[in-house]
């Protein structure tokens, strides 16, 4: 039996693909804790009787971390990891040591993001793994922004004289020892690294809380199903898009019905409407199994989501790692890409009519799922993280 500590941020799209390699691991035998500064978080989707160690960390939507909605590009780049990536890891490295002095782990699985679980692990002499929630950093997405890469890598070498071992040297965005990338080449394209330590598992995928009931019986036959989700982060920023979202499938309402997640509660639909349905929040896994297309954000998680299921995606991606997930889809032929800011209901309704119409867009859809169910998921990631445990005794 081996322990494992996983560090993650208080960010659902985060702590989701960790919590099937834990319960995996888990259901081994093995011993699994958290951190996170969000513990009811990580309980709401690990299950209630997760052994979770709080620590201090700005949760996203306190007050100076909201990200105004209108940023874009580089300027959003920049808010996220000035204002709270950098910060988070600077206030969770306490708490993490802590834990891992007390519950003292085989091995750290550390998020992506959540930096101070590798530098902790680096400083305590621990071995660590990586787990990266989205592939847009192992693609080359900051070639064309070099001055972007160095600005970055400087702030993590500034982060790690505070919180890690001076004389270290690894990305702590990337585990030297286990990297597990939760998507595969198929996906990824061509520019998708290769080494020994680098694992393709594809999505990590476990049960998810029920939450509140889903009018299952007004789902129709006869017409194609249609989810729209901008994910758990962007609120804020998608009344414009929700709302010509809404008139482009209204237009296709005699062969589409449309299932649309509206946590803000933009949009005014009637509670009886059979041809969209709109909720706050949506079963995503059971539901992507009826649904033919999602229009989305190109969040790497309901990106993935979606093509392990074989649905073809329009794509409108906001910032961050989106653009990069968008051409990813694109180049491997799986969806169409539209402008978030600027795209109307004319351009989202004949990008979904492609989608929805192109046999080659669900055939390579296809042909990703196919990669994706046999890279492993959930039950490859705890293997590769048991063998890491057991070579590093």
């Amino acid at each position: 039996m081996s322990a494992f500590l996983f560090v993650v941020p208080p960010l659902t799209g985060h702590v989701n693909p960790a919590v099937g390699i834990a319960a995996e691991l888990a259901a081994r035998g093995h011993r699994v804790a958290w951190v996170c500064a969000d513990p009811a978080l990580v309980r709401r989707l690990a299950g209630a009787g997760a052994e979770v160690f709080g620590c201090a960390g700005p949760v996203p939507g306190a007050e100076g971390v909201v990200r105004p909605p209108g940023l874009r590009g580089a300027e959003a780049l920049k808010f996220l990891w000035e204002w709270y990536l950098l910060p988070l890891a600077d206030a969770m490295a306490p708490g993490v040591r802590t834990a891992a002095e007390a519950f003292r782990p085989d091995v750290v699985v550390a998020d992506q993001q959540a930096f101070a679980g590798a530098l902790v692990a680096e400083r305590l002499g621990l071995p660590w793994a990586t787990a990266a929630t989205t592939s847009a950093e192992f693609t080359g997405a900051y070639d064309g922004l070099p001055k972007v890469a160095a600005w970055l890598r400087h702030r993590l070498t500034e982060l790690r004289a505070r919180i890690g071992d001076p004389s270290g040297t690894a990305d702590p965005r990337s585990s030297p020892h286990l990297l597990l990338i939760f998507s595969t080449p198929e996906l990824i394209g061509p520019l998708a690294p290769l080494a020994p330590h680098i694992h393709y598992v594809g999505p990590s995928l476990a049960g998810r809380p029920a939450g509140p009931g889903f009018p299952w019986d007004r789902l129709e036959q006869g017409r194609a199903k249609v989810l729209v989700t901008l994910g758990t982060a962007n609120a804020d920023a998608g009344g414009r898009f929700l709302t010509e979202c809404l008139a482009a499938l209204r237009e296709r309402a005699d062969r589409v019905q449309a299932v649309i997640a509206d946590p803000g509660g933009v949009l005014a639909v009637p509670h009886d409407d059979k041809d969209v349905l709109v909720l706050p929040a949506v079963p995503q896994l059971p539901l992507l199994e009826r649904m033919d297309a999602v229009i989305c954000h190109a969040g790497h998680n309901t990106v993935c989501e979606a093509l392990w299921h074989g649905v073809p995606l329009v794509l409108a991606p906001i910032r961050d790692d989106q653009p990069v997930v968008a051409g990813q889809v694109v180049d491997a032929g799986a969806g169409v890409r539209v402008r978030f800011g600027r795209v109307r209901a004319d351009r989202l309704g004949a990008a979904l009519d492609t989608v929805l119409t192109d046999p080659a867009h669900r055939a390579a859809a296809a042909r990703i799922r196919t990669a994706f169910r046999a890279a492993g998921g959930a039950r490859a990631a705890a293997g590769h993280v048991e063998h890491l445990a057991v070579e590093s005794r």
